[in-house]
Formats: C-alpha cells, sequence, structure tokens
C-alpha cells in the first residue's frame, strides 16, 4: 500500500499537465479536474491509512492511541472535493458558453477570436480613443 499510492499520484499528475497542455478546452478542464484529485490524494495520504485505530481518546485519556488516523486531512479532503466538483461545473458551463459563442474549443481559435490591436496600450492611446468617442457623441 506504501508503494502504490505515489505511483498513482505520480500517474493521476502526469495525465493532468498532459492533458492541460492540450488546445482543447475540453482536455484541459479535465485535467484540471485530474490534478484536484491528485492533490485530495496527496493530502489524504499525508494523513495516514489506517483502519486499525479510530481517532477516539479513550476515557480518562489525553491523547489518541499510537498509530492513528489523522482526521484532518479527511476533512480537508472532503471539503477539497466539493470545492472542486463546483469549480468543475463552472468550468464546463464556462466552456459551453464559449463553444456556443465561438463555434470552437481550440484555445488557438479562440484567440483569434479577440480584437488586434494596431498600437501598443497606453496612455496617449487612451487619450486618443476618448477624443475620437468625443467627436462621435459617444460620451
Amino acid at each position: 500500500m506504501d508503494f502504490v499510492l505515489p505511483v498513482l499520484i505520480g500517474v493521476l499528475v502526469a495525465c493532468s499537465i498532459y492533458l492541460m497542455l492540450s488546445r482543447n478546452l475540453v482536455r484541459v478542464v479535465l485535467g484540471l479536474s485530474l490534478l484536484s484529485n491528485a492533490v485530495n490524494l496527496i493530502i489524504f495520504t499525508s494523513g495516514r491509512l489506517t483502519r486499525a485505530i479510530p481517532p477516539l481518546v479513550a476515557e480518562g485519556g489525553t491523547l489518541p492511541p499510537e498509530g492513528y488516523a489523522n482526521p484532518l486531512p479527511q476533512a480537508l479532503v472532503l471539503t477539497a472535493i466539493v470545492i472542486g466538483f463546483g469549480l468543475l461545473a463552472f468550468a464546463l458551463v464556462l466552456t459551453y458558453r464559449a463553444y456556443q459563442e465561438l463555434g470552437t474549443v481550440d484555445t488557438t481559435a479562440m484567440r483569434h477570436a479577440e480584437p488586434q490591436f494596431d498600437e501598443p496600450y497606453d496612455d496617449l492611446s487612451e487619450a486618443r480613443a476618448m477624443r475620437h468617442a468625443a467627436e462621435r457623441g459617444n460620451v
């Protein structure tokens, strides 16, 4: 068990990075979800995985018995699962909305949908834009 979990965590991290390096936005979102699961496993294993001894303090004692499973990482992982699910749902809806607007989930094609600026942004170009808007009566 001590060897299986680090290998599993390494495989999850490698797969998530591979997916996040893709140009497909859906793969990026799934890679983010896989990375979240890998981090949850890291936190979970830091609290010692054992079924032998629950983290209960005996009557009259001050400390739980030696070799108990730490409940704090388990609580953190449960919270992270809920937050991760909410983030995944939001990211999938945002991806779907981007697909509806742009007609693609390819990040390179999405970048071409951004407007191109002929001159770099500075205070002077902002002043020109404000003067142009004032001449047109938009201000």
